[in-house]
């Protein structure tokens, strides 16, 4: 007997359910907070960008400050070791200045991409209503990083490389040499303005040479 199309057709294997879960869920909630706000963002809207229920998401997460906290605390875990790679690689260059100017590149490719600057203008701008979680995006991802350097810059001047007494207050000083007319001129404007490469090239090697101005041995 000839089969019906029904019979013929082979089964449906059930597929994973449709709304988003951990951190796609984190990332969906993330976006509406950058595009909307947090005071004008909504559970209503996150719930809708992640295809699940109202009551759902309050179930996983029981506010708004909640979920925020919890997008912030994604966020930093995502680039968590981020830069442990390129100081390795300064640790192993032929010679410090092309390393500090490697890392310098590496400083405006991060810092200054469109997607860390949004966040970290979200963060500024809920940095009084919700300051725990400043607070631990400073220490979690800012403070932690320019740690990192310190230790890397310190083991330099102790292979005789650098001459530095301090090395936290070195690693501020070229974090700041790098990133601060830049980052200042980005965030000043929204993201209007933005330096171009040429711009950028010249920051980053004026940067190296007052670093080892003060630092050369």
């Amino acid at each position: 007997m000839m089969a019906t199309t029904e019979q013929a057709q082979p089964l449906r294997r059930r597929g994973r359910p449709g709304g988003l879960d951990g951190a796609e869920l984190l990332s969906a909630a993330r976006e509406v907070f950058l595009d909307e706000g947090f005071a004008s963002a909504t559970m209503d809207a996150v719930a809708a960008s992640a295809r699940i229920s109202k009551q759902t998401l309050y179930r996983r997460f029981g506010s708004k400050e909640e979920l925020f906290a919890a997008v912030v605390a994604d966020w930093v875990e995502r680039g968590r070791d981020a830069m442990r790679p390129h100081l390795e690689r300064l640790l192993a260059a032929p010679d410090v200045r092309t390393g500090l100017r490697e890392l310098a590149d590496v400083l405006h490719a991060g810092v200054l991409s469109v997607p860390v600057v949004r966040m970290r203008g979200l963060v500024i701008a809920e940095a009084e209503r919700l300051p725990e979680v400043a607070a631990d995006y400073v220490r979690l991802s800012w403070d932690r990083n320019l740690a990192q350097l310190a230790e890397v810059l310190d083991e330099l001047s102790t292979r005789g490389h650098l001459a530095i007494a301090d090395a936290p207050s070195a690693a501020q000083q070229f974090t700041w040499l790098v990133l601060a007319a830049p980052l200042d001129r980005i965030t000043l404007t929204g993201g209007a303005e933005r330096p171009t490469a040429a711009g950028l090239a010249a920051i980053a090697d004026d940067a190296v040479e007052t670093f080892l101005a003060r630092y050369a041995p």
